[in-house]
């Protein structure tokens, strides 16, 4: 008897193609990337390092700014997963965000927050969402349309087409 059971497989199964369909569909990458660009820069101006009998304390005089700076991030972040129209502002707020915690926190986070906050607004300004491929009719392998024209076997170059601009009947050019 096997301890796990068939339906249990099927649910998880279902939860990953629907979480993958749902990544799909937005910057999921410029999100993660973005949102924990945020968590570096609000934590450390508020955090105390104990090394030995020593404590560090690396609170900056802007720890409110490094507080509002990390918090945007977050939610530009959470913006991206769940509202991807908004992407491109999104993506340039947080690159902006990035470049303001440099002064502002910590050299951005100790230079951690500023290139997630980078990359991820770059990656969120960049990202485009996808099209259905369109259905293509179904034909043998190796099969090609006739034209009534007889190329005596020579097939053409992989490359070979028409050019936008010139008129072409299935990839060979009219003389006329």
């Amino acid at each position: 008897m096997s301890a796990e059971s068939p339906g249990a497989r099927d649910r998880i199964s279902h939860w990953r193609e629907a979480f993958r369909a749902w990544r799909w569909q937005r910057p999921f990458w410029a999100g993660l990337l973005t949102t924990l660009a945020g968590l570096p820069i609000m934590y450390f101006p508020y955090n105390s390092l104990n090394a030995g009998g020593f404590t560090i304390n690396l609170s900056t005089t802007a720890g409110s700014a490094s507080l509002i700076i990390g918090v945007l991030l977050v939610m530009l972040g959470l913006t991206m997963w769940f509202q991807p129209m908004v992407r491109t502002f999104a993506g340039v707020a947080s690159i902006l965000l990035g470049l303001v915690s440099l002064p502002v926190s910590n050299i951005g986070g100790f230079l951690v927050g500023f290139l997630l906050a980078l990359f991820g607004g770059g990656m969120g300004v960049a990202w485009a969402p996808g099209e259905a491929p369109a259905a293509q009719p179904a034909g043998g392998p190796g099969t090609a349309p006739k034209d009534g024209a007889d190329d005596g076997g020579v097939p053409e170059p992989a490359g070979a087409g028409p050019a936008p601009d010139q008129e072409a009947t299935n990839g060979r050019h009219r003389a006329g």
